[in-house]
């Protein structure tokens, strides 16, 4: 078992930064792959970022390249969203997602994740 606790949410104006964190526990040596999602309301949960767990590789979703950073802190066992340039589409809430399977890096359907965290709300305002 993998459980994910998110935290960093928040209402920012557009233009505005914020961080969100993942923290990963348990069986977090068996982690292949952590991801960011977010769903806003009425639509379908979106990809946002891909880390590899051990490694540098990240792959982020061209709505957000450019904008969004993903990044990792494996002492901490602890992931990261740095959002920059933040538009209201930007709002959502924000869903971090682990999978333990050895398979292709990138994984972008939420189906393929098998632990999730609660979510965190981002709120950002025109």
């Amino acid at each position: 078992q993998v459980q994910l606790v998110e935290s960093g949410g928040g209402l920012v104006q557009a233009g505005g930064s914020l961080r969100l964190s993942c923290e990963a526990s348990g069986r977090t040596g068996s982690i292949i792959r952590m991801a960011w999602f977010r769903q806003a309301p009425g639509k379908e949960r979106e990809f946002v970022a891909v880390l590899r767990w051990n490694g540098g590789s990240t792959y982020l979703s061209n709505s957000v390249k450019g904008r969004f950073t993903a990044s990792r802190d494996n002492a901490k066992n602890t992931v990261y969203l740095q959002m920059n340039s933040l538009k209201p589409e930007d709002t959502a809430v924000y869903y971090c997602a682990a999978d333990l399977s050895p398979s292709v890096f990138i994984r972008t359907s939420p189906n393929e994740y098998e632990y999730w965290g609660q979510g965190t709300q981002v709120t950002v305002s025109s």
